[in-house]
């Protein structure tokens, strides 16, 4: 590292929202309730951490390309290990698969991450005839319909009918039979999970509508710096609407709702210059070098939507607060920086 030179100036439009963000932080267990219990949200700045490595240690399109496919053959693998647990027992609502993950919603987050990944390469990468890949897409999408998570089937659902609307809207006729044959042939625990996605009575979505109406009086109280990092969780039963169904929570189910509610709206700001950021220079790129023709066309158009299913999902999870989630994603986040970091690296070779 010490033999490259850092391109900070281009490295400017990550780095500028990424130290407002940390220093929002500091601001925010300053400014807590409790600060010596607020103290342990520093530990984030071990994960932010991958912001700055990966710009500087993952350079140029060889490289951002090896860890890419990386992360989509670990997926792979880790899927297989999902669906293996039906052998001994898991696959029902109580007992989801998850991999070897702790939590359900980590497996699918991660899943859909690698999942969107996979798509971009295949459609604007040119990899379609590989049937590795073909084996990875199918394995990574049963594992997410086996997962029984609502959160990051809506995200893909959104996500793919984007790149639909953008580049073949025809498509946009077959979802009708398509949604037919799903209906049909569909397990029962599937398609009843799909179906509850917009029902109120179901115990789980009305639940979120408590903490959304927690966490806007959270915000609120205390717009500038929040609660304080780790203080949702406690202080959530004083904010709690009375007929919701949990008296604790161990967060508020929403990216967005969850830092304003913890840290205030400027470092809500903050995380959404970071993403904003992202996939500005990933789309400005992307129409630069030729749009669906580009040769880093699948790399970009990979950011720009596993970015969107991260943010989608995060409307109904906190996957931002998962830290092995939210590690791939700030990858997923760089790869636009270290592409240009990497350029004058590309053009030496």
């Amino acid at each position: 590292m010490r033999l490259r030179e850092v391109p900070w100036k281009r490295l400017a439009p990550l780095t500028i929202p990424l130290g407002l963000y940390v220093l929002l932080l500091v601001g925010s267990i300053a400014a807590s309730y409790d600060p010596a219990t607020s103290v342990r949200g520093l530990t984030e700045i071990f994960s932010l951490a991958t912001l700055l490595f990966a710009p500087l240690l993952v350079r140029g399109e060889r490289r951002v390309r090896q860890v890419v496919d990386a992360l989509i053959a670990m997926a792979a693998l880790l899927a297989c290990a999902g669906l293996a647990q039906y052998l001994v027992g898991y696959g029902d609502i109580d007992r989801r698969i998850r991999g070897p993950f702790s939590h359900y919603m980590t497996f699918s987050g991660f899943l859909l991450l690698a999942d969107l990944l996979l798509v971009a390469s295949m459609i604007s990468g040119g990899r379609f005839r590989n049937p590795w890949r073909w084996l990875a897409l199918a394995l990574l999408n049963v594992a997410l319909l086996g997962s029984l998570t609502r959160s990051a089937w809506v995200a893909l659902g959104v996500t793919l009918t984007v790149l639909v609307i953008v580049r073949a809207p025809r498509l946009l006729l077959a979802y009708l039979p398509a949604a037919l044959l799903f209906i049909v042939v569909a397990p029962v625990p599937i398609l009843h999970r799909a179906l509850s996605i917009t029902d109120l009575k179901d115990t789980s979505n009305f639940d979120r509508l408590c903490m959304l109406d927690a966490g806007l009086t959270m915000i609120a109280e205390r717009p500038l710096f929040g609660m304080g990092p780790e203080l949702v969780e406690r202080r959530y039963p004083i904010y709690r609407p009375p007929g919701a169904p949990r008296s604790n929570v161990p967060h508020l189910h929403n990216n967005l709702l969850q830092i304003a509610a913890e840290r205030g709206l400027p470092a809500l700001g903050s995380y959404l210059a970071l993403f904003g950021a992202s996939l500005w220079i990933a789309w400005r790129r992307y129409r630069r070098e030729g749009g669906a023709a580009g040769p880093r066309a699948d790399l970009y158009l990979g950011v720009m939507l596993a970015l969107l299913a991260f943010n989608v999902a995060g409307l109904f999870e906190n996957n931002w607060g998962d830290t092995e989630v939210q590690r791939p994603a700030l990858f997923v986040l760089a790869i636009p920086f270290c592409l240009l970091a990497g350029e004058r690296e590309d053009e030496a070779a």
